[in-house]
């Protein structure tokens, strides 16, 4: 059996590379919006939903945690 801190770092590395797969995802920039203040990078996110993309890295990284779990278990 692993260790609860080897677990839990698997867990956070797990969690920031979903995290970074799915930033991205349905980003529309202040460029695309048509929108935003004089000064500000165009290419900036009009409305990151950063809160909305955390829970879904929460959900995607424990499914993908059992996953490596049951593999883990019967490898």
């Amino acid at each position: 059996l692993m260790s609860t801190p080897l677990l839990m770092a698997i867990y956070f590395t797990i969690w920031w590379t979903v995290l970074f797969a799915i930033l991205p995802l349905g980003v529309r920039s202040l460029h695309e919006d048509g929108g935003g203040a004089a000064g500000t990078d165009p290419g900036a996110p009009a409305n990151p939903q950063l809160l909305r993309k955390a829970i879904i890295t929460t959900i995607v990284s424990t499914i993908v945690f059992g996953l490596f779990l049951l593999y883990a278990e019967y490898a």
